[in-house]
């Protein structure tokens, strides 16, 4: 199944918030060293700024340490613990990610906290807690109705609870809202399949790939179902192009 694992854009949370980094910003603050308030929440968007850099060059766990420190300056922002949340997701921390991001959904003014619903939701989805993502995602649509990647990963939730009906709804929404969201309709095309419409799901497929001929997933999708089908030629020569498309396959 086609998933989008939101791994979250810091730089553009970064420009949301409208954060610069000062210019007396430090890594780590000595420790005889009195700040007030507003000086520890400058250090503190100092380091988020260090952390989101480390991120972008894959030093996971020195991003992760600095966004902690953040977290320790500015314990009632909701902005430290969201960074450090979405870091530990992606290092795939999933238990440490779900309690830092409750704690920003907490400290989060309610025109804030649909971001952090909708990354709650995907971290419950990549550990398997489908029940616990789908009561996270449905709860940011709630402020937020209209986020088609939202409304996706929520379709995804739903076919992994085996609510087709339900996933589809969601996966047609999301190509209301953005008719080039290939992927929705890619698995669109897989829950018609796990329904036993292989001609349906098939449609659905070159649907996707009239929207981006370069999609591997649908065009293995395509091969497979022509197979089972017993069309073994065809089926093999779209495997091969599949292939072609995208080297993991």
């Amino acid at each position: 199944m086609f998933k989008r694992i939101p791994l979250i854009s810091l730089v553009v949370y970064l420009m949301a918030w409208g954060l610069t980094a000062p210019a007396t910003a430090q890594a780590l603050l000595p420790y005889t060293l009195q700040l007030e308030p507003k000086q520890l929440e400058e250090q503190s968007l100092g380091l988020i700024q260090e952390a989101i850099a480390l991120s972008r060059f894959q030093q996971s766990d020195l991003a992760i340490a600095r966004a902690q420190l953040a977290t320790q300056l500015a314990p009632k922002d909701y902005k430290p613990w969201f960074l450090l949340g979405s870091l530990q997701a992606e290092a795939q921390k999933w238990d440490q990610a779900i309690e830092s991001l409750q704690r920003a959904k907490t400290l989060a003014a309610k025109a804030n906290q649909a971001p952090v619903y909708f990354s709650i939701g995907s971290a419950y989805f990549q550990k398997g807690d489908y029940q616990g993502a789908a009561s996270e995602l449905q709860a940011g649509l709630q402020l937020q109705p209209d986020n088609p990647e939202a409304l996706f990963d929520l379709g995804n939730t739903y076919y992994k609870l085996n609510r087709y009906p339900d996933a589809i709804a969601q996966y047609q929404k999301v190509v209301a809202k953005d008719p080039k969201f290939w992927a929705a309709i890619n698995n669109i095309g897989l829950v018609k399949y796990e329904q036993g419409d292989v001609d349906g799901a098939i449609v659905e497929w070159r649907k996707a790939i009239a929207i981006d001929a370069k999609a591997a997933e649908p065009t293995l999708a395509i091969a497979i179902a022509l197979y089972g089908k017993g069309q073994q030629t065809d089926g093999v020569a779209t495997g091969i192009k599949a292939v072609n498309l995208d080297k993991r396959y």
